[in-house]
């Protein structure tokens, strides 16, 4: 038996205030409800209003993914969050979320790697549980992309939203169960083409988002292809094996091209773009959770995690939920 992580419990958040693709035309966005969806395949998402942020989010997702797993936040010992769009440039916003969960002590801190962001802190905790530095692990993806957009440029501030998505692992001793394998990467070259245009030591700002649509959706297609099969390979399995495939949701079109470059059936991918958007590192913990809580995800079922996002950075995770 070796000593596995184990997720036991998910949990979302959204933002009260949800705009659909005609209310942000009628605010004065040159765009439609029809270029965008023919485009993306969004139709609405969900933006931060006053006193939310990425750490209240955080929390409240948390919170329900602590509830479904029937455990109290105490037995928590190690806290990762991913995220692009921090409370403050420090301290980290897990701490915030570790203080709003009541916990006095645990290892907590925040990961960056944008879109890929929970791959990446999902692979950082299931290390640390492996290594024995935790039982219980707590690892969140959560965003205020809202907060970064640009509302003059129509390419990117249709494509964007605000949430959390969380789950809870735990470590166990077995062979069959958990996370199987992670496989993660980057290659900085490509800054140029998914990137905000400001920072702390640069110009002291928080800059806007900016990116080449076409250049990005190239390289998503080719290197979610790869990913996918190199970390199933590494997991011992096949992509007809696969129960259910969680990817990214940055754009309908990216996920219907790399399910048909892989031979696999649309029906087995979870697909939440339309309702939420990208929402950047909370969009696979996001979308999982929509999927377990409606009961497509069971126990058991063969898992495929994958996300691409700026940096370049993409990963992925495969898992026996």
């Amino acid at each position: 038996m070796s000593r596995r992580s184990v997720v036991i419990g998910t949990g979302s958040a959204l933002p009260d205030l949800r705009v659909t693709n005609h209310e942000l035309a009628a605010r004065g966005i040159d765009t439609s409800h029809d270029w965008i969806v023919a485009r993306t395949g969004i139709e609405a998402r969900h933006f931060a209003g006053d006193g939310e942020t990425t750490a209240t989010l955080a929390t409240e997702a948390a919170r329900k993914a602590l509830a479904a797993a029937g455990l109290p936040a105490e037995k928590i010992g190690l806290i990762v969050l991913a995220t692009a769009t921090p409370d403050q440039t420090f301290p980290a916003s897990a701490t915030r979320v570790q203080t709003a969960l009541g916990i006095d002590d645990c290892i907590a801190f925040d990961v960056s790697a944008v879109c890929t962001g929970f791959l990446y802190a999902l692979s950082i905790a299931d290390n640390m549980v492996k290594g024995g530095m935790a039982d219980y692990a707590l690892v969140i993806g959560a965003e205020t992309f809202s907060r970064i957009l640009d509302w003059e440029d129509r390419a990117t501030c249709v494509l964007f939203g605000d949430g959390a998505g969380a789950l809870i692992l735990q470590a166990q001793d077995t062979e069959d169960r958990g996370i199987l394998a992670t496989k993660l990467h980057a290659d900085g070259r490509h800054n140029d083409l998914l990137f905000v245009d400001g920072g702390v030591s640069t110009t002291g700002t928080v800059g806007k988002l900016r990116m080449k649509g076409k250049e990005v959706f190239r390289h998503a297609v080719v290197n979610l292809a790869d990913v996918l099969t190199e970390t199933l390979t590494a997991a011992g399995h096949k992509a007809e094996e696969v129960d259910w495939v969680v990817p990214h949701q940055a754009n309908k079109r990216i996920l219907d091209a790399t399910a048909k470059k892989l031979g696999l059936d649309p029906a087995r991918v979870i697909v939440t773009v339309d309702q939420h958007a990208n929402t950047s590192a909370a969009s696979v913990p996001l979308a999982l959770d929509v999927a377990v809580r409606d009961g497509r995800v069971k126990k058991n079922d063969l898992i495929v995690l994958e996300a691409m996002g700026g940096g370049f950075t993409w990963g992925a995770a495969v898992l026996r939920y």
